[in-house]
């Protein structure tokens, strides 16, 4: 088998982060004394309560799980030498990146 060359360290893949601001309350909707709360308020005490807080941990807890079962279902398809060498997670992408160009160069030839 040929091997494949893969060099992804001298490039910059820095992508822009959008803002994310979060919802101010205006012209006195959802401010303190008014009697009335802004869906923004509403959805922010909903999720300060000991209930949400722990069922949010739950499911972050199982994607996670998910998106590491992933990697690691990719990561074994992959050839390096030695076989079993840590690979981080953008280590396995790029990886994984070359590894299919190299199967297209190879088709194509």
């Amino acid at each position: 088998m040929k091997s494949f060359n893969c060099d992804f360290a001298n490039e910059d893949r820095t992508v822009p982060m959008a803002n994310s601001g979060h919802g101010v309350a205006v012209n006195g909707v959802g401010a303190p004394g008014s009697g009335t709360l802004s869906r923004e308020e509403r959805r922010r005490r909903r999720r300060a309560t000991q209930k949400y807080r722990t069922a949010h941990a739950t499911r972050e807890r199982v994607r996670v799980e998910a998106f590491n079962l992933a990697f690691a279902e990719l990561r074994k398809l992959l050839p390096t030498l030695p076989p079993d060498k840590k690979l981080s997670k953008i280590e396995i992408l790029r990886l994984a990146i070359c590894y299919i160009a190299y199967l297209n160069h190879v088709l194509q030839a």
